[in-house]
């Protein structure tokens, strides 16, 4: 561990995430023309925030404790459990919520009563938890060049 800035895993990690979700909220501004700043706290689209956050955190252990530390290898495998969750349970979650939404949506115009929407948007797609860890990596590297050159 570094003793000029010890808390620089933690650091390059919470900066991978919140730039991720930055990005979308920014997307979102200038493409669709759309101030949502509910975007900064919600979860699925590109790039995936969790996995930027844990891959951001593990590039940085690994710079940190060494590549073949057992910090680096239970942050490895937290990383994986990660990205795993969100491009495989989160997202056939979001695909249940959307097909209960039709669902409600149908009954709702037989019947006199409402339900609430659930969210579709929760997990995400391979293309997307591949951007966040790329993010994740690129931030990690660059905090290091800045934090500890």
């Amino acid at each position: 561990m570094s003793a000029s800035f010890p808390h620089f895993p933690l650091v390059a990690g919470v900066l991978a995430g919140f730039l991720a979700q930055a990005f979308k909220f920014l997307w979102k501004l200038t493409v669709h023309r759309e101030l949502d700043f509910q975007t900064l706290v919600t979860t699925g689209g590109f790039p995936s925030s969790h996995t930027a956050l844990v891959v951001g955190l593990t590039t940085a252990v690994g710079m940190t404790e060494g590549w073949g530390s057992r910090l680096f290898d239970v942050s490895l495998v937290f990383s994986f459990i990660v990205m795993y969750d969100a491009a495989g349970v989160r997202r056939a979650a979001g695909r249940q919520a959307k097909v209960l939404n039709q669902m409600f949506s149908d009954l709702q115009h037989n019947l006199t009563f409402s339900l609430p929407k659930l969210q579709e948007l929760l997990g995400h797609t391979p293309r997307e938890v591949v951007g966040g860890a790329i993010l994740g990596i690129l931030v990690a590297f660059g905090c290091h060049h800045v934090l500890l050159p």
